[in-house]
């Protein structure tokens, strides 16, 4: 097996060989070309013509019976055959316990059918090898789970339904311990194997998780209740996120979370969840550092936002985020903020070639913040991050009860190279706040609203003329 090190070094050498290099796309000819390159590597899942009705395995949609052991044997059946695509009927399907997926395999939920997850914590062990917060452990299970497979795939206007509310939902205010502890293992870099949660930490488990997995689909669902966050993409490339919906509201109910992940296309979403619609990740300090394999090339367009965030970069990043492509995106309700790019001294990594282009808001905190003093943490660490190429044409909201532009870069590692065109917003408190920046520019911009022409001389005006 190949160490995390070198698999991440040869990661970064695909990414060089594999996607057509550009100069920074400094106009729009150059970012379609870039963006296109990307678009023609991303495929999603192969679905397998093989179909399996979950029913035939012991299930019932009577919302009463436990169809795990349903799930787990037409899991069984599908490695056997090769693959098969397991369809779910109309009907409630109660589950005390994960699905875990095997390679070649979709799960297809019809319309009306519901996956619902018993709320219960002992179902979701014995631990697996999954991530928290950017630091890698053992935990509970996700609650849809896949480790190292290929051709995987979630399709269907079905429900899935995490169920949370009454157990999971309620452990943010006992998590500091566990919490803490992840940050020791990961700063002192112990072993991953001896890095075992589970009871007692309080760390919640993510709905869904493909942990270094390639060639993912999810498609058409709808999500609710997640005990965490609802799709977490970890250290998994060539993926398709289309046509979910959401209505998340739990406690960080993050959409869709990329970590240490490439060729990602999440597109045409509607989003309402109880925290960051998309926060794109990328490991936290010393593990992020070691894995060394950015999270890039990832194309975000048609979604309509709505939740705390529309996009978010970071804070865990410390291996790296570059490529990201934000585009033709519009909102479905409150965001407290539309972009939102984060990091500190304690991460490290990098943060470039982030283009944003026709996207808007209706009424926001802060419309576009970058900063690299997240939370005031790591003031005293060495570890700055790069943060530069960073293009924004044709944004706009309607109100930024705060800030409209915010850059904050430090004095050890300025923001670089960063343009602001046609970018409009009707009413602003603080229409601009740069600081620690170089080569920032800002054409074509109204921040609160729109001067016209000038008016001609009054008799008023007239007075002063002497």
């Amino acid at each position: 097996m190949l160490s995390n090190r070198v698999y991440g070094l040869l990661q970064c050498l695909l990414a060089i060989l594999l996607v057509p290099r550009f100069a920074v796309a400094n106009d729009e000819g150059e970012r379609i070309a870039r963006r296109d390159a990307i678009l023609k590597q991303i495929t999603g899942a192969s679905i397998p013509q093989n179909e399996l009705l979950i029913t035939s395995f012991g299930a019932k949609g009577n919302g009463v019976k436990d169809c795990k052991p349903a799930f787990d044997k037409a899991m069984k059946r599908a490695a056997k055959q090769g693959g098969a695509r397991i369809v779910v009927p109309p009907g409630e399907y109660k589950l005390n316990g994960p699905i875990h997926f095997v390679s070649n395999v979709c799960l297809h939920l019809e319309e009306g059918a519901t996956l619902k997850f018993s709320p219960e914590p002992e179902y979701y062990l014995p631990v697996v090898k999954t991530s928290w917060e950017g630091t890698f452990l053992q935990n509970y299970s996700p609650f849809i789970y896949g480790y190292g497979l290929e051709n995987v795939s979630i399709t269907g206007k079905g429900k899935i339904d995490g169920n949370a509310a009454t157990t999971f939902s309620t452990w943010r205010t006992k998590q500091g311990r566990g919490q803490q502890l992840t940050r020791e293992v990961n700063h002192n870099e112990t072993p991953v194997e001896e890095r075992v949660f589970g009871e007692g930490y309080w760390l919640r488990p993510h709905l869904i998780q493909f942990f270094d997995c390639k060639n993912i689909t999810i498609s058409d669902v709808f999500i609710t209740n997640a005990p965490f966050w609802c799709i977490h993409l970890l250290r998994s490339e060539n993926i398709i996120c289309r046509a979910i919906r959401y209505d998340a509201k739990l406690v960080n109910n993050d959409g869709i979370d990329p970590e240490y992940s490439r060729n990602i296309l999440i597109e045409n979403i509607e989003f309402n969840n109880g925290d960051d619609n998309v926060a794109i990740k990328c490991g936290r300090d010393n593990d992020g550092w070691r894995t060394a394999t950015p999270s890039e090339n990832i194309i975000i367009r048609n979604c309509k936002f709505k939740g705390l965030h529309g996009v978010v970069l970071g804070s865990e990043m410390s291996a790296g985020v570059q490529n990201v492509f934000i585009e033709n995106c519009t909102y479905a309700g409150y965001c407290k903020r539309g972009i939102f790019i984060k990091t500190n001294p304690d991460r490290g990594g990098f943060i470039r070639d982030i283009y944003v282009n026709n996207c808007e808001f209706d009424e926001v905190e802060d419309l576009f913040y970058v900063t690299s003093m997240y939370a005031g943490e790591g003031m005293d660490n060495h570890h700055f991050t790069e943060v530069k190429n960073i293009f924004v044409n044709g944004v706009k909201c309607r109100k930024a009860r705060s800030a409209g532009l915010v850059l904050q870069g430090t004095e050890a590692k300025p923001i670089e190279n960063v343009r602001f065109e046609n970018v409009s917003i009707g009413e602003v408190k603080t229409a601009l706040s740069f600081s620690n920046t170089k080569g920032v520019q800002v054409n074509n911009c109204h921040l609160g609203g729109r001067v016209g022409v000038p008016s001609t001389a009054s008799a008023k005006d007239k007075l002063f003329e002497k």
